[in-house]
């Protein structure tokens, strides 16, 4: 008895080594080929891969074309060459097809690639020709320049005309207006042209609501944390004028890595017209502004789209003499716009303006045109644009003037699409402020705690601060949110100041800062507001920047800690 318990426990202990020494020996899957592409001639033809993987192995494959050897392999085999044969190719176009290679999770593909081969069809091979001669014509295709040699002597080449057939592809029109484009044919000197003119897409489709559910109230709480592309699209010399590199999609990918999930793009438009008279937008910068519309959506982000400052041709000119020019001019571009994008979903918000130059109700009356224009338009286009959510401006986005001066709201004939956004830098002194004026002083602090001894002049003495903020986002939840409009909070935030004589004013400024942005942020969602920072790319004096677009990271971590910390501790009311 004793002997068995003995053998027993000697088995399980051997279990247990061996299982050790599984685990011990345990090696991460690995994957390679020598090659990731093939080049084949139009003939047929076989060539090799040679595949290694500690694990076993198969091949996909689905060309009819083209065949390989082997399909799948063991993990035993050690390194091994598969053959790969394509058929001869009967077409003049080069084909393409894909092997991927599969083992544990990894892929590899290699790409097969076949040149098209050299094609001579002639229609007719065989012509009755009656004894008293006559004329026959070859029609033949070819894919090359060609020769013809004649093997009797009674039969000759006439100099006669000789027909071929040319086929060209048209690309879709992006735009709504009509296009033309010349095909030039040259034979030595002599020269032929055809003109081709194609019409523009419809202006109106029927509306689509596929991806467009969501209501204005339902797409503002799925906005966690938004951020402004400042500085970059909007500049009416170029994106790249004011400063910040040209924007890709890693940068993008850092903003949404860095979790937030909305980007407001300030926009130019104006700069690229092409046509004064009909405000044609350049084909380039419509495909430009999608690319980086499409580095968000990539992101699964939300995103605001607007005609920001623009050199100022509508938000320097709210007035009636102006009226009736700015209209057209507006209707224009967004018809354009609007057309562009009418095929993108929920997550593209569309905004009319930026910062709308509004000082009196006469102003306002034409404010309120310019947005019902904008809202018409958009909507007139159909598609999903008939059910996209659309964002209006306050008079000049200040909280106080929309308080007062908006007391009536553009119309909008589809129910629950509309937003309405403003901005707050308040007080300036701190938040904008870069040096004294005669009608008030810079502040490096901001918040109740922030009253620092000996810094009195550097700090609001004036009802600014943390009630007045709730003060008037209260204002905005009232006016807006509670009848189901949610707000836009569009730009936000506070320069950072360089207090080089001071090293314990500058480590508090900067907690200042951070304070500031945090509260204004978490208090913002708790009101109905979407917070939305203003990030002009500069991390420098005076700079609002939080983001390095050039090392593509955060480029102010207290700053970045602070937004983050306000947009997860407000909650918004809806």
């Amino acid at each position: 008895m004793k002997k068995l318990v003995f053998f027993f426990f000697l088995a399980l202990l051997s279990l247990q080594c061996s299982s050790c020494s599984d685990d011990d020996s345990f090696e991460e899957a690995s994957l390679s080929v020598n090659v990731d592409e093939l080049s084949f001639p139009a003939n047929s033809g076989s060539k090799f891969l040679n595949i290694q993987s500690n694990r076993d192995w198969v091949i996909s494959e689905r060309a009819v074309w083209l065949n390989v050897d082997m399909l799948f392999g063991s993990a035993a085999d050690g390194e091994i060459s598969v053959a790969v044969t394509v058929q001869k190719n009967p077409d003049a176009a080069e084909r393409t097809a894909v092997i991927t290679i599969s083992a544990d999770g990894l892929t590899q593909e290699v790409v097969v690639t076949q040149a098209g081969s050299e094609l001579m069809i002639i229609e007719e091979d065989r012509f009755e020709i009656e004894a008293s001669g006559g004329n026959f014509s070859v029609n033949l295709q070819v894919t090359n320049n060609y020769e013809l040699s004649i093997q009797s002597d009674w039969i000759s080449q006439n100099k006669s005309l000789s027909e071929a057939s040319e086929e060209f592809s048209v690309a879709p029109n992006p735009s709504i207006f009509q296009r033309t484009g010349l095909v030039i044919f040259l034979m030595g000197d002599i020269k032929d042209t055809v003109t081709v003119v194609q019409s523009g897409i419809d202006t109106s489709i029927p509306a689509d609501m596929t991806g467009m559910e969501s209501t204005a109230i339902q797409l503002a709480s799925k906005m966690n944390m938004g951020w402004n592309l400042g500085n970059s699209m909007e500049p009416p010399s170029g994106e790249t004028a004011w400063g910040n590199p040209k924007t890709t999609q890693a940068l993008i990918d850092a903003v949404a890595a860095a979790g937030f999930n909305a980007v407001r793009i300030p926009c130019a438009w104006n700069s690229y017209i092409e046509d004064q008279e009909t405000y044609k937008i350049k084909e380039s910068w419509l495909a430009r502004v999608q690319e980086v519309v499409d580095y968000c959506y990539a992101n699964d982000m939300y995103v605001i789209l607007n005609i920001h400052w623009d050199g100022g041709w509508l938000e320097e000119n709210i007035t009636p003499e102006k009226e009736e020019e700015v209209s057209q001019k507006q209707e224009a571009l967004w018809k354009q716009i609007a057309i562009h994008f009418r095929d993108y979903d929920e997550h593209l918000l569309f905004a009319g303006t930026n910062e709308p130059n509004v000082e009196d109700a006469e102003q306002m009356a034409v404010l309120l045109n310019y947005e019902q224009t904008f809202i018409d338009v958009v909507r007139a286009t159909g598609g999903r644009n008939a059910y996209r959510v659309l964002i209006f401006q306050g008079p000049s986005t200040d909280i106080d003037k929309t308080h007062t001066l908006m007391t009536t709201l553009p119309q909008d004939d589809v129910k629950d699409r509309l937003m309405a956004e403003v901005h707050y830098y308040t007080p300036w002194n701190f938040c904008g402020l870069t040096q004294d004026e005669t009608w008030g002083d810079f502040y490096y602090f901001w918040g109740e705690n922030y009253h620092i001894d000996g810094a009195e002049g550097r700090y609001p003495d004036w009802d600014c601060e943390e009630d007045f903020v709730l003060t008037q986002f209260q204002k905005m939840k009232n006016q807006f949110v509670d009848i189901g409009i949610p707000v836009i909070l569009g730009e936000f935030g506070a320069i950072r100041r360089t207090i080089s004589d001071n090293a314990n004013w500058q480590q508090l400024h900067y907690e200042s800062r951070a304070y500031f942005n945090r509260y204004v942020t978490e208090q913002a969602k708790n009101y109905g507001m979407v917070p939305f920072y203003w990030d002009e790319g500069s991390l420098t004096n005076h700079g609002f920047g939080m983001i390095d677009r050039n090392q593509l990271e955060v480029g102010d971590q207290l700053l970045y800690d602070a937004l983050m910390e306000g947009s997860n501790a407000g909650e918004y009311p809806f």
